[in-house]
């Protein structure tokens, strides 16, 4: 018994090992700043959040809750990134600069994500029970986003930097504004998240607004004279 629990623990530590390997690559292959897995590691707030949550989720998972905190706040105060301990981060996550990233307790990060710093993995207030986002496979959530609520980003998915994203978003969209609009949707051609060129929802609705009262003028001046 006791030899069979030394093994299953050493296949838990490779494990880990391999996990944070597949963080560093992950940061060499996203970062183009980044000359060197070896760079990386010493220099990353990103990677050393990741490794440090590990353990920590699991005290989290093994009821020690509070272990778990003491934890992550240290790990926060060393890199400025906040993730809770009951927080599910999937496998090869790049958690870029870093600075200011709120993950919230209930939250799930799907495999293979880019987190930006300055984002938001949070709830409302108006939930119980599971209050924040799920996250899916592949998905970019750039600078200053917040995604608030228990609800599902779907794969493949770009959120705009200072997007709020407050509903479900399908596979495959790319959403900007506040609150967060689909301005792309699954099967249009796929571009990289361009924040220069995107459409602004908000300044639309306005051109539209604008154009209405424009409209509306012409008519007012036109019933004047009659």
């Amino acid at each position: 018994m006791y030899v069979h629990s030394g093994k299953e623990e050493g296949y838990k530590l490779m494990a880990f090992f391999k996990d944070v390997r597949e963080d560093i690559r992950e940061a060499v292959k996203k970062d183009p700043a980044a000359r060197n897995g070896f760079e990386v590691l010493l220099c990353y707030p990103g990677i050393w959040a990741l490794i440090f949550h590990r353990p920590a989720h699991w005290l989290y998972l093994h009821k020690c809750k509070l272990l778990a905190r003491m934890l992550s706040q240290l790990i926060r105060w060393f890199t400025g990134i906040e993730i809770h301990p009951g927080a599910t981060i999937g496998r090869r996550c790049f958690i870029d600069h870093g600075m200011a990233v709120v993950i919230g307790e209930t939250a799930e990060v799907g495999d293979d994500v880019t987190i930006y710093q300055g984002v938001t993995l949070g709830g409302t207030g108006k939930d119980t029970g599971k209050r924040h986002p799920t996250i899916g496979d592949r998905v970019v959530v750039s600078s200053g986003a917040k995604v608030l609520g228990p609800f599902k980003v779907g794969n493949d998915v770009k959120i705009g930097a200072g997007s709020v994203v407050l509903k479900e978003v399908p596979d495959g969209c790319t959403v900007v504004g506040i609150p967060g609009t689909i301005v792309r949707r699954a099967g249009q051609p796929a571009e990289e998240l361009n924040q220069v060129d995107m459409p602004d929802p908000v300044a639309v609705e306005m051109e539209c607004l604008r154009r209405r009262i424009v409209l509306l003028e012409n008519k007012l001046r036109e019933l004047e004279k009659k």
